[in-house]
């Protein structure tokens, strides 16, 4: 893109972005660190009701009435407050709607109307090497920041840090790109050369430069039109904890097949099913390995997961279990994930 058509995109987008600020109880923050250790909070940071600014994310407003997207890492803590932060300097409480069970999405409201918003692109028809611009928060501090780049992979898949310090999560369907997004740019948009919004910026690679990723935009259309028609983002629940199997595992663990979902749990606390769900009451038990799902095979491509971004609540499925060596069909009604 020449340098006129960027500028026009980023004055045209840049009013739609929003900076995230939040803030935590002190005497919270203090709990979370053992009785010997000093955390070393300045005197005078925390605020009169004795809260405390412990980080900051970026969003964008997808609807004039103060619905904006973020990801869900960015407001996570649940005893937090946020504050957004419009690009005209106004700030505002934001009520965090929804947080997505399967995407690193989440919705917001802030009580204000008529405000401006981006239009959303379709990532389905992005092509390697297509000009991309992010823009957020970057570290928290430079607001309104913008990167320029490229589409340097699709459909990426990894195990990643959403934030430094935040656990590793498998991130699907990623979009890559090497337009620098730093923490803070987490929940800001990535946007294509007519303006529309095909990306939320999401994770970055530790030790890596120039390699960034971003959710789907259309991973995010669905939440957006729960939000409207339900108030909150509607997904179905099959409620079974488990690990995709490939060769390496079959043969690791002596499994009969190389392909499926291997129900198991994360660790000794977790449930492999979870109890009164979907699976559950169709017999589901730990160490089964579910073949497929409505006669569709799974696998390392085909995951569960993939198949319930698909489905709706109250679907009715079938499901092809492997255990002791038996196959067997065994049906279930999908209900809400809570």
């Amino acid at each position: 893109m020449d340098d006129k058509r960027v500028i026009k995109i980023i004055k045209k987008v840049m009013p739609s972005v929003v900076s995230i600020a939040i803030a935590e109880k002190l005497e919270d923050l203090k709990k979370q660190f053992p009785k010997d250790f000093n955390p070393n909070i300045p005197d005078g940071t925390a605020d009169e009701r004795g809260m405390v600014q412990t980080g900051g994310g970026s969003g964008f407003i997808v609807a004039q009435n103060g619905l904006i997207l973020t990801n869900k890492h960015v407001v996570s803590e649940k005893k937090a407050e946020y504050t957004v932060i419009l690009s005209d300097g106004r700030s505002f409480p934001a009520t965090i709607l929804s947080r997505d069970p399967i995407n690193d999405v989440a919705i917001l409201k802030i009580a204000i109307d008529g405000l401006p918003c981006v239009r959303l692109g379709d990532a389905t028809k992005l092509e390697l090497g297509q000009s991309l611009i992010a823009i957020g928060n970057a570290l928290g501090i430079f607001r309104n920041t913008v990167s320029v780049g490229i589409v340097s992979g699709l459909s990426r898949s990894i195990s990643a840090q959403a934030e430094p310090g935040a656990p590793p999560q498998e991130m699907r369907g990623l979009i890559q790109t090497d337009a620098a997004i730093n923490p803070g740019n987490s929940g800001g948009p990535i946007v294509d050369r007519d303006g529309c919004v095909v990306g939320v910026n999401a994770a970055i690679v530790s030790g890596a430069q120039s390699i960034g990723f971003a959710i789907p935009v259309n991973a995010a259309r669905r939440d957006i039109d729960d939000i409207k028609k339900f108030g909150r983002i509607n997904r179905p629940l099959l409620g079974v904890r488990y690990t995709m199997i490939d060769e390496a595992l079959a043969k690791k663990m002596k499994l009969s097949v190389t392909y499926g979902a291997l129900v198991m749990r994360e660790s000794e606390h977790d449930y492999a099913v979870v109890p009164d769900s979907p699976a559950a009451k169709a017999g589901v038990k730990e160490k089964d390995i579910i073949l497929e799902i409505n006669s569709k095979r799974l696998d390392r491509d085909h995951p569960i997961v993939d198949f319930l971004e698909e489905s709706n609540v109250g679907d009715e499925v079938e499901l092809l279990v492997l255990r002791d060596r038996k196959q067997f069909p065994v049906k279930t009604t999908l209900t809400e994930r809570k």
